[in-house]
């Protein structure tokens, strides 16, 4: 039987939390994306805390222009919001999506905001 577009993703996202973990010195930059928004948080597995977030819903981003460039923004307030509570590094957790497209672009924004992967 064949595998659901959902059961699929959850399966690739399985296999790679299997992989990477977070820390307080080095979290976990978690992507979801819906068909509308695209959501980022960066995730200290060891004691099961968000440390930082955002969204294409918050008033802080600049959501105009294509779902691509409002993910950029996404990546750059993320890394904004990382260098303010003093994290350089993270581990880049896709969540079983493509990289490819808006997971893309909202990690080269996280680059460009000075979060080194």
């Amino acid at each position: 039987m064949a595998l659901s577009k959902l059961e699929k993703r959850i399966r690739i996202k399985r296999r790679v939390r299997g992989k990477i973990s977070g820390s307080s010195e080095l979290p976990r930059l978690s992507v979801y994306k819906s068909n509308k928004e695209i959501y980022a948080q960066l995730i200290d597995d060891k004691n099961g805390t968000t440390l930082a977030s955002a969204s294409s819903r918050e008033k802080g981003v600049d959501a105009k222009g294509t779902k691509t460039e409002v993910s950029a923004a996404v990546g750059k307030a993320i890394a904004a919001k990382a260098i303010a509570a003093g994290i350089e590094s993270i581990v880049f957790d896709r969540n079983g999506f493509v990289y490819h497209g808006r997971v893309k672009a909202l990690a080269d924004g996280a680059r460009e905001g000075g979060l080194k992967f």
